[in-house]
């Protein structure tokens, strides 16, 4: 059965320029290895970037022995469902694709807010 989005669609690659999400197909797709849980399509911004590095996590830097160039505001991510969350209850929460963001993350997240930061809406074809 394929990966579901957040309404319940056939979920939609994140990005592959950059390449993201935890198997680095481009889709925020989930495994129970997975612990950190990337299932947020999620842009960019300044004021999430300042955040996620204020939180320990550098998402601009390149990485290459991960295969991470380094994100800049614009860049899709996958990021991990509670770090949105955090960022949310932080008021810097990055605008989300809902057809991108695994299902999973309905378990965490209500799907009210993950509306409210849709930048594509659910009667987008």
């Amino acid at each position: 059965m394929a990966d579901l989005n957040v309404l319940g669609t056939p979920l939609v690659p994140c990005s592959y320029d950059p390449l993201t999400g935890f198997f680095r197909d481009g889709c925020c797709s989930t495994h129970d290895v997975d612990h950190g849980r990337h299932v947020v399509c999620a842009q960019m911004t300044q004021a999430f970037l300042d955040f996620s590095l204020a939180r320990g996590n550098n998402l601009t830097t390149p990485r290459p022995e991960y295969r991470f160039a380094g994100l800049k505001p614009g860049d899709r991510w996958c990021l991990c469902v509670q770090r949105w969350r955090e960022a949310l209850l932080a008021h810097v929460a990055p605008p989300i694709f809902l057809r991108s963001t695994h299902h999973s993350a309905l378990q965490v997240l209500a799907l009210e807010d993950l509306l409210a930061h849709a930048l594509d809406s659910e009667t987008t074809p």
